[in-house]
């Protein structure tokens, strides 16, 4: 079956022109649709990308990190972000291969059909006034053999009525008025013929010729379009069908970090992490009033004293008595020490005045701002006072010893871990200096003697960490020993339990004289002859710990540099060499003291007559410099 429109259709030009029209349309339809799409999966990339990045963790957390829930729950998030990307990737293709192509051809389209159509009318347009001209010679033709028909039959009708001369004249003008007729009835004839012939001609060139190829133009048009349309859909269904392969790597991904979940592991780090080492209280010691024994110190002194510090724990330090924070805050109250009479000879210039007579420290400074402060400030008050007496108390002392037993042992694995990487990095750091002096003392324009100095910082680096190296070993062996000494004690008591009578009382009949020196020792692993003052020490600073665990430190408000030495033998004190740079963190408040730090790790107060403080951002970037160095 035939199915060229231009022989088939040949009488179907207006059908055609809308059904071209309505085909441009859908494929307007078509564009406007891939291009929705495309926003929807942008919209649906952006939702997920906000969902994982709302969900994931805000800092880097030791708890997230050490559990297989928390690991799989963030590999899932990282999956659906990637998932994100995919979908983000895919908008991206349909809109720059699909829609701004299908706009594109949209365009040339409608600009190839409005021409194809143009020409189409113009042949109409031509058969039509070949079809008037036909028309018009037809009528004059018919109109001339009517008029010429009349005009012989008066001739006639004259002629046989031809009596008189007058009559004889009227009858030869009648003839020659049929004569007359007849010729221009033959004339229109002859113009008839031709229009008929002309037109005759002018269709068989039509509708053989013109109309067939411009409407063979217009259907490959329409085809074109139809191919195109499967074009787009085809791109489409491959654009997606390409990221379907990243996306189901994403779900596996998934699937894999929920199968990499452990129970079984997670609950045993939880022991890792909040084992302390201790041993269990042993039995309460039968009291005998009757004999006047006194009640013997045992491990439930340490249970006493832990249900007591259990009934005070929930009271906030800040809201106690004046006098007990006073006696926790003791210190010698001394005024900051004036400037020696001769500075260094690069600092005459700025030669600092001697500060005000102070009779305070400065911690019992900030406590009375504290009591004196409004709501605002006193939450910075509280911070302040929280560094000063962590610096008094001791909080946190180099060996760890105010952990527990497997707390510390962690906290010194730790400590190790991390001075054998800065010693590999000082090594590498070294070995490339000694590369560095080789090459320099190889050039004739190279400075060996420069690197000189940096190599001996280098190798004092390397001697200090060693030093420390060593110490946090020993501390740690002296932890495990202990540990292995509870642990074998445990395991002996937890064998002799089962031979013992069950009645009360009549394991702990022993007095206080036949108790060993190791059934003194504390919590802790550390040996005390005072026990109850011990634990009453240590929780009177950890009063003080409890309600600032997720305190963040104090930023850096300006620089100073020390223009004197000073030797920090108060508490709470800062010492320093002459020339250092360090971060102020707290200005003075009258006290002639400033609080500065050193290093993120290190801070006091040092006179404020002893630095000279920097608030250009040019002081902050030679210290930033210097610290790289």
């Amino acid at each position: 079956m035939s199915s060229s429109w231009g022989t088939e259709l040949w009488d179907q030009f207006d059908n055609l022109e809308k059904h071209t029209s309505w085909g441009i349309d859908f494929l307007e339809k078509y564009s406007k649709f891939v291009k929705e799409r495309a926003e929807i999966e942008l919209s649906y990339a952006k939702q997920i990308r906000s969902l994982s990045k709302k969900y994931h963790p805000k800092r880097s957390r030791g708890d997230e990190s050490r559990y297989t829930w928390c690991l799989a729950f963030a590999a899932t998030l990282h999956q659906l972000n990637e998932v994100a990307v995919q979908r983000e990737e895919l908008a991206e293709n349909l809109n720059s291969q699909i829609v701004c192509d299908l706009t594109r051809f949209t365009h040339e389209l409608k600009t190839e059909r409005k021409t194809h159509f143009q020409d189409g009318r113009r042949a109409q347009q031509h058969i039509e006034s070949s079809w008037k001209q036909l028309e018009s010679s037809k009528r004059r033709f018919e109109r001339d053999c009517k008029e010429a028909e009349r005009a012989q039959q008066v001739s006639d009708r004259i002629d046989l009525d031809n009596k008189t001369d007058g009559e004889k004249r009227c009858s030869l003008k009648a003839r020659h008025t049929a004569q007359q007729k007849q010729q221009a009835a033959e004339e229109s004839r002859k113009d008839y013929v031709t229009s008929l012939n002309q037109f005759n001609q002018d269709q068989h060139q039509h509708y053989h010729t013109l109309v067939p190829v411009i409407y063979q133009r217009i259907q490959d048009m329409e085809e074109r379009r139809i191919e195109r349309i499967c074009e787009s859909m085809r791109s489409s269904a491959e654009a997606e069908r390409k990221v379907l392969p990243v996306v189901s790597g994403c779900l596996d991904a998934m699937m894999d970090a929920a199968e990499s979940i452990q129970p079984r592991m997670d609950t045993r780090q939880v022991v890792e992490v909040y084992k302390s080492g201790f041993d269990p209280p042993g039995d309460v010691e039968f009291e005998d009033y009757s004999a006047t024994m006194r009640r013997s110190i045992s491990e439930s002194s340490y249970l006493d004293n832990r249900t007591e510090g259990r009934r005070h724990g929930r009271k906030l330090w800040p809201f106690l008595r004046k006098n007990k924070l006073l006696t926790l805050l003791s210190s010698p109250r001394q005024p900051p020490p004036p400037p020696p009479t001769s500075p260094s000879p690069g600092d005459v210039v700025n030669c600092p005045q001697s500060p005000p007579p102070a009779s305070r420290d400065p911690i019992t400074q900030r406590l009375n701002d504290l009591m004196t402060s409004g709501s605002r400030t006193r939450k910075q008050c509280l911070r302040s006072l929280k560094r000063g007496l962590s610096l008094k108390l001791g909080s946190s002392p180099a060996d760890c010893s105010h952990l527990s037993p497997e707390q510390r042992r962690k906290k010194l694995q730790t400590k190790i871990n991390n001075i054998n990487e800065e010693i590999q990095r000082e090594r590498e750091q070294r070995t490339a200096l000694m590369k560095m002096k080789t090459v320099y003392e190889h050039t004739p324009q190279g400075d060996s003697c420069s690197l000189d100095s940096r190599l001996e910082e280098v190798k004092q680096n390397l001697q200090r960490l060693d030093d420390e190296l060593r110490r946090n070993q020993a501390w740690l062996s002296e932890v495990d020993s202990r540990l292995s000494d509870q642990s074998s004690r445990r395991q002996s008591g937890g064998c002799g339990l089962n031979s013992q009578a069950t009645t009360p009382g009549s394991s702990s009949l022993k007095k206080l004289d036949n108790r060993s020196p190791a059934s003194r020792e504390s919590p802790d692993g550390s040996y005390t002859e005072d026990h109850s003052a011990e634990l009453h020490f240590k929780s009177r600073s950890s009063e003080f710990d409890e309600d600032f665990d997720d305190e963040e430190p104090l930023p850096s408000i300006a620089t100073c540099r020390s223009l004197y030495p000073f030797q920090g033998q108060n508490e709470g004190t800062l010492s320093m060499v002459e020339g250092e740079l360090l971060s102020v963190v707290e200005e003075d408040k009258g006290d002639g003291w400033t609080r500065v730090r050193r290093n993120l790790e290190e801070e006091g107060y040092v006179p404020t007559s002893y630095i000279k403080v920097f608030l250009d951002t040019s002081a902050k970037g030679f210290v930033q410099s210097s610290r790289l160095v």
